[in-house]
């Protein structure tokens, strides 16, 4: 029994596909076949259950997953502890983060962070709210930062900065000259979207609903999952959007957009650095972890 079986097992089970897993790992699928059928060979009890639909432990699987976690975390804390006395930090992070958080949040975080751990890398993932978090549940990724909270008493969220959605519109838009438009005026309007899962769509859903009303009223012409996208159909003229205002910063001190609130709806949010209460951490991610966790208390959201 060795790390690399460990390793193989271990991420097979997270993924709950043996290519999946091989991938990840950067190893082939026969050689992850080999790893976990050397390990049953070596410890004489099946760990997996092999169907086409999914892969799960078996009884002597969930016993050794637990302890093989353990073994692997105690030998990364050992090169951790190792490269902290040599005075040099390194490893690789991943980081599942949604499409505003990912342009606008996470770099000022990292930029503090690579301060500190010059030798760390990030592999930054892109997926909207909802992805980060089945990503997290999962066990496919450690933590992220999404723009919405689904519930989960598993999960913990910090904030990380405040946000607000607002209209977009072309410029020469024949709308009042007013920072304030109502519903009934936008809803004569074609409609750029955010895919369902996205933080912002989610926003503007909830909003709806709290005043009895359904994003089926608007005329939704287009939905995709790039917020580019959307600003260039908005400056084609082709309709207009929902949008962080975050997204749209550069472009309303040019003047390319206008923006708007609108009277009915509550579109205010909150950005949140999310992770699994109970999830043993690799010692790097650990120390990324309680970096931001105590960054944020020391007052250092993120200002934009």
């Amino acid at each position: 029994m060795d790390f690399r079986q460990l390793e193989t097992f271990v991420e097979v089970i997270n993924s709950k596909s043996f290519s999946k897993a091989a991938n990840k790992l950067f190893l082939t699928q026969p050689t992850v076949t080999s790893h976990i059928q050397n390990l049953e060979k070596e410890l004489g009890t099946p760990l997996l259950n092999r169907s086409n639909k999914s892969i799960s432990p078996t009884t002597s699987g969930t016993i050794l997953y637990d302890y093989a976690q353990d073994i692997i975390n105690m030998r990364d804390m050992a090169r951790f502890k190792l490269g902290k006395y040599k005075g040099k930090i390194e490893g690789n992070l991943e980081i599942a983060s949604s499409s505003i958080p990912k342009q606008y949040i996470l770099p000022y975080i990292l930029k503090e962070f690579f301060s500190i751990y010059p030798s760390v890398t990030v592999d930054i993932v892109h997926n909207n709210s909802k992805g980060v978090i089945n990503s997290i549940m999962d066990n496919t990724i450690d933590f992220g930062i999404v723009g919405a909270k689904y519930n989960n008493r598993y999960l913990e969220y910090i904030e990380l900065t405040k946000d607000d959605l607002v209209l977009i519109a072309p410029k020469d838009n024949q709308f009042p000259e007013s920072n304030e438009l109502s519903l009934d005026m936008v809803k004569k309007q074609n409609i750029i979207l955010r895919q369902p899962g996205s933080g912002s769509r989610l926003l503007l859903e909830k909003s709806l609903i709290e005043i009895n009303e359904s994003i089926k009223s608007f005329n939704i012409v287009v939905t995709t999952e790039s917020n580019e996208t959307i600003k260039k159909f908005i400056e084609l003229g082709i309709g207009v959007s929902f949008i962080s205002k975050l997204a749209v910063k550069e472009e309303l001190e040019k003047g390319i957009f206008k923006a708007y609130d609108i009277k009915e709806l509550n579109l205010g949010r909150k950005f949140f650095f999310v992770y699994h209460k109970n999830r043993n951490l690799s010692p790097l991610a650990e120390t990324f972890k309680d970096f931001v966790v105590k960054w944020i208390k020391n007052n250092n959201k993120v200002e934009l």
